[in-house]
């Protein structure tokens, strides 16, 4: 039976995972204090960056020897200051946690779902040198490792082959690369409306290229619950942790009550730590919006 363990509260405490229990991270942190995602979510980048280094040493603890941990994420620009949240991430991981760093891998979306917007545009109002301010259309995923080798000689045939990689899918998508092309979730998307979700088949790929059948893979910001959700469609046990209260009708709604195969388990834990997010953001988001058009408008 697949099991899932759905925690709401702040994962810089996991107290309900034992040590070296879990097999796969996979994971996208809040992107810090984005105006249109997660205002003024964190009081200053320093206790953005003390979050992520709690939430890093909880992973640490949780994961087995050889195992590892995806994070999806990018630097962010807030009012014209770029902050470098991927060298950071890096930085703590690997220097302060002890991870050991692995792997990057370059997620590209789609030119086509991006427009000219009033940041690149910029310059075709001032074509001439230092006006030039580029959309981004890529985010980067940041793999680490768990000090330890992992002795691939002790998983049962059976489940080799029920983990095995189809070669065709591989080759055909090209994840032999280390920039991947996949499409980004879009606005239109019922998820979307709640938090900056990933697109499954982000997800989809790291879980099969880095855990096997019946393993279980672990988020530790799981928003909507993509991470989960995909987890059991893949045959993984999942667990996830999400301080948002409001988020729960999403994630219950995205994990199926049983596979084609068997029952799903699942458990909803609420912690006294948990908070209600969604409403204050949106309430964020609308008054920044305003001030916004009343500002074009003077």
């Amino acid at each position: 039976m697949t099991k899932v363990k759905i925690i709401f509260g702040d994962s810089q405490n996991m107290k309900e995972v034992e040590n070296d229990s879990v097999h796969l991270v996979v994971t996208s942190p809040p992107y810090y204090n984005a105006p249109f995602d997660f205002p003024d979510l964190f009081k200053d980048y320093d206790e953005y960056l003390n979050t992520l280094r709690n939430v890093g040493k909880e992973l640490y603890r949780v994961l087995q020897p050889g195992r590892v941990a995806c994070f999806v994420t990018q630097d962010v620009r807030i009012e014209g200051k770029l902050y470098p949240i991927v060298a950071d991430i890096i930085e703590i991981m690997v220097h302060e946690v002890g991870f050991e760093y692995q792997e990057k891998i370059i997620w590209k979306k789609p030119e086509g779902y991006i427009r000219i917007s009033r940041r690149s545009g910029v310059l075709l109002q001032h074509p001439y040198p230092m006006y030039y301010y580029p959309d981004n259309i890529y985010e980067e995923i940041i793999i680490f490792k768990k000090p330890g080798e992992f002795d691939r000689k002790r998983v049962p045939p059976e489940i080799r082959e029920m983990s095995k990689i189809e070669i065709h899918k591989f080759q055909k998508e090209k994840w032999y690369l280390s920039v991947w092309e996949i499409t980004n979730v879009l606005p239109s998307n019922k998820w979307s409306k709640y938090t900056a979700a990933f697109p499954e088949e982000l997800v989809e790929r790291l879980i099969r290229l880095y855990s096997y059948y019946g393993e279980t893979v672990l988020d530790p910001f799981l928003g909507t619950g993509t991470t989960c959700s995909v987890a059991i469609n893949l045959g993984r046990n999942c667990i996830g942790y999400e301080i948002d209260l409001e988020l729960k009708e999403a994630i219950e709604e995205r994990i199926p009550k049983r596979t084609l195969f068997e029952e799903i388990d699942v458990e909803f834990i609420i912690r006294e730590d948990a908070k209600r997010l969604r409403t204050l953001f949106r309430e964020r988001i609308e008054k920044r919006l305003h001030n916004s058009v009343q500002a074009r408008k003077l």
